[in-house]
């Protein structure tokens, strides 16, 4: 019995195996299965909300997430082409590895069998929708994780593109920082060429501590870059709006000087309960 026991443990792994369907590899979107489970109740994200999400205070939005159990979704500390723009969108993740031969030679067979371009800053210029955001995972590195440049930049903005959050670099940080409508958050700038290898399209991927899914909502300004599902855009949007209608009631308080600052920020309980009743009546 033990033998028999241990014998269908080993071939276990095996029998998980299962050959992939003909084209499976040529797929546009790299096949994940955890994507595959997250789409079961992946809702797409509307343009009103987009256009309402861009509306809130980013510390408001991260105030909400955290509330609904999301904190690994923020990123502080990547640098702005565009400092005074807010990023607002949906994911269109990439993911990058280090060149070495074996894997140039296997993402070139790939791009051939799928009719994609095998430099995947030239594919996110050609397959982007309009909406996207580009965010690519390049490591963090800045020398050797270059993603494109303005070029680049200026296919995928033609095509309908938002903007960039990259975990990584670029170059051309000049000739970004003149293209509005198109701002660019990255961990760094650099003038060399692409050193990296892109190897999986639309799958989960991280940007320094946030994990981002495909099709997550982005919202970024020089602050900071949030990511975060469609399926808790309607949560999010109320409660950062509930926020930021109060923040702005402690505002007048404080430039009206009819009370303490400490009876204003927070509101106290008396201040609370007639803020509410204000809100009922409008």
């Amino acid at each position: 019995m033990m033998r028999l026991a241990i014998t269908l443990l080993a071939a276990l792994p095996a029998l998980a195996q299962v050959a992939p369907p003909a084209g499976m590899r040529a797929n546009r979107d790299t096949y994940h299965p955890v994507v595959e489970i997250v789409n079961l109740q992946r809702v797409a994200v509307t343009d009103a909300q987009l256009e309402q999400i861009g509306k809130l205070a980013l510390e408001s939005i991260w105030g909400a997430l955290r509330s609904l159990g999301y904190t690994n979704c923020y990123q502080a500390g990547l640098q702005p082409t565009r400092p005074k723009e807010r990023l607002v969108g949906r994911a269109l993740t990439i993911r990058y590895l280090p060149r070495r031969p074996d894997l140039e030679q296997a993402m070139k067979q790939l791009a051939m069998e799928g009719d994609w371009p095998a430099g995947y800053n030239v594919r996110a210029a050609e397959e982007v929708k309009p909406g996207d955001v580009i965010v690519a995972d390049l490591g963090g590195e800045l020398a050797g994780g270059v993603f494109f440049g303005d070029i680049s930049a200026l296919g995928a903005q033609m095509k309908g593109a938002r903007g960039a959050v990259l975990w990584g670099s670029t170059r051309d940080r000049g000739e970004l920082e003149n293209m509005p409508g198109f701002p660019v958050l990255a961990a760094g700038f650099d003038p060399s060429a692409a050193t990296q290898q892109g190897v999986d399209w639309n799958i989960p991927i991280r940007v320094g501590g946030a994990t981002v899914l495909p099709g997550d909502i982005v919202v970024a300004d020089n602050e900071a870059v949030l990511f975060f599902p469609a399926s808790v855009a309607a949560q999010v949007i109320e409660r950062a709006t509930r926020q930021d209608q109060q923040e702005e009631y402690e505002r007048k308080l404080v430039r009206e000087q009819k009370y303490r600052f400490r009876d204003v920020y927070p509101l106290n309980p008396e201040l609370k309960r007639k803020y509410e009743e204000e809100k009922i009546k409008k």
